[in-house]
């Protein structure tokens, strides 16, 4: 059985995406992790982040393993996955890659923007996972500075508005709930109640580890 979790950023999908892999005992995938090492391949190579065919010979090469995770997760990572993310054939290189984990006997959980309205469709359980830009700026910036990548609230409430804006418009797959996903908006809610939340639902559709 497959879990997939859609949502902005910062929502929290990432944490309850773990959250339940660990529970159900299934493997998890990030699957914004791949389109931010593309983005960031692309910017080590030089290449610019609106050449399509480029941009898309980088992600089909890709390999994660190259690329740590704090690498990933600053500002400037998150803003060059949303860029290369609106390439169709960026997509269409990562699409198999998803399709092929999500796959796995035993089921999985991947968390994105797409997963369960194009990447997996089928998916027995489907979560919209949101909070109020302010809650998520706050949130990305108590993130970087941990990270030593202090960014102000206000350059961080635009650069999220921007990067909504992109994502919900972008012509090929963007960002929406799928029609039969549970919305959950965490502006007020802690990671035990969400996680709480998403597993009794899962739980009522038959998920089982």
């Amino acid at each position: 059985m497959i879990i997939a979790i859609d949502g902005t950023l910062a929502s929290g999908k990432g944490t309850l995406a773990k959250r339940l892999a660990a529970h159900f005992g299934v493997p998890h995938m990030d699957t914004g992790a791949l389109y931010r090492a593309t983005g960031v391949a692309a910017t080590i190579a030089g290449v610019d982040l609106t050449d399509e065919e480029a941009c898309a010979e980088i992600a089909a090469k890709l390999d994660l393993t190259l690329y740590p995770d704090a690498d990933l997760r600053t500002a400037e990572a998150g803003q060059s996955a949303s860029k290369v993310a609106a390439l169709s054939k960026v997509r269409q290189a990562l699409f198999e890659l998803q399709r092929s984990f999500a796959g796995q006997k035993g089921g999985a959980v991947l968390d994105g923007r797409d997963i369960g309205t194009v990447v997996c469709p089928e998916a027995d359980v489907k979560f919209w996972v949101d909070a109020s830009v302010e809650e998520r700026a706050r949130r990305r910036c108590m993130e970087l500075e941990k990270a030593g990548k202090p960014i102000s609230l206000e350059q961080m409430i635009a650069e999220l508005r921007e990067r909504d804006i992109r994502d919900k418009t972008r012509e090929v797959a963007p960002m929406k709930p799928a029609e039969d996903a549970l919305q959950l908006d965490t502006t007020q809610m802690g990671p035990d109640d969400v996680f709480e939340t998403a597993l009794n639902f899962a739980l009522k559709k038959g998920f089982v580890a």
